[in-house]
């Protein structure tokens, strides 16, 4: 969508986003955008975002929205990804894995990955719990945050504030695309 935002050195500056609870999530800034005297940062997460769905053998995957990071379900999770030299984050905004993963072969995602409401997830990692399955999946779009700069601050934009700014948003990117 957007080419990232190198420093001085060539790299790609970071920025830790807090939400309303106060987790972070690292995040690297791919745009900068000046909306109503305000700067919001368009992020990409630095560690791999997963998105954790109950799987049945009937029906499709269903995402857990949300869930508590002491569920069980995440011990379990940790437990596996380990196996796989993977650590499970708890981060703002959305469960991240760090660790060595694996390309995707083109292939494979044919068999092994699910749409969502019109996203794509590879399947990460598949476990049990209380005979229940559950699977970790890496969504293959672009996951983007919105957080607003506040004195140095990077705050997660969400609710009815994101609802009414993420429009203004891509409005803003579309223009700056057509007068590339």
């Amino acid at each position: 969508m957007s080419a990232q935002i190198p420093d001085s050195n060539g790299e790609v500056p970071t920025v830790l986003v807090k939400d309303g609870n106060g987790a972070d999530l690292l995040c690297f800034l791919e745009e900068l955008i000046p909306l109503e005297k305000k700067e919001y940062a368009l992020l990409t997460p630095v560690d791999t975002p997963v998105s954790l769905f109950r799987l049945t053998e009937n029906d499709d995957p269903e995402l857990i929205e949300t869930i508590a990071s002491s569920e069980p379900i995440l011990s379990v999770a940790d437990i596996v990804l380990q196996e796989h030299d993977l650590t499970l984050i708890r981060s703002a905004v959305t469960l991240t894995v760090t660790g060595e993963l694996e390309e995707p072969d083109p292939e494979e995602l044919e068999d092994d990955s699910i749409d969502d409401d019109s996203e794509t997830y590879e399947l990460l990692v598949s476990f049990k719990v209380e005979d229940k399955e559950y699977g970790l999946y890496i969504p293959l779009d672009p996951f983007f945050i919105v957080a607003e700069l506040i004195n140095d601050q990077a705050l997660l934009v969400e609710g009815d504030e994101f609802d009414r700014v993420q429009p203004l948003i891509e409005a803003e990117l579309e223009e700056r695309e057509s007068s590339n």
